[in-house]
């Protein structure tokens, strides 16, 4: 199975691919969508939504992951993490992909066994867990990445369980 996770982001929308066996995960590309900050949100949605579609055509994932929304103070950027998280999740819906969604805390316990790890753990036990030689870079590509991972184990442990 290929699955991309996508971790949302206004500025940076990180977004990495692996595949698996349901045993083995197994990297195959990760990066981030640049969107500038002075643009119109609309034009920044464009972009997102095009980086999305021309990752989904170029690495062909049959499933895409994603981290829910978490409490945010500032409403502002919830709202725009949520008009991205809405277009990101249409360009895997389009391309007729499964979606599915992790909570924070599900995602970093499912990389590093502990739910409030920091970003650079998750990014340690990311590479450890690709056998990969650097750090994936930047964090959000990283995070999503973990989104991937938690989404191969998550489906997995839901084999495992219906299949007993």
């Amino acid at each position: 199975m290929r699955v991309l996770g996508i971790d949302c982001g206004s500025r940076v929308t990180g977004y990495g691919v692996i595949d698996s066996d349901g045993a083995d995960c197994v990297f195959v590309g990760c990066g981030a969508i640049h969107s500038k900050p002075s643009e119109p949100i609309a034009d920044r949605l464009k972009c997102i939504y095009n980086g999305i579609v021309q990752i989904i055509r170029e690495l062909q994932p049959e499933a895409a992951a994603f981290e829910s929304l978490f409490y945010a103070t500032n409403v502002q950027t919830a709202l725009k993490l949520g008009h991205v998280r809405g277009v990101s999740m249409f360009a895997a819906a389009e391309a007729n992909l499964s979606i599915y969604e992790y909570s924070p805390l599900e995602v970093k316990s499912a990389v590093t066994g502990y739910g409030r790890a920091e970003k650079p753990q998750v990014q340690q036990m990311v590479r450890s867990l690709l056998k990969l030689n650097a750090l994936p870079q930047p964090y959000d590509a990283s995070d999503a990445l973990a989104v991937a991972i938690c989404h191969i184990h998550s489906n997995r442990f839901h084999n495992l369980t219906t299949h007993v």
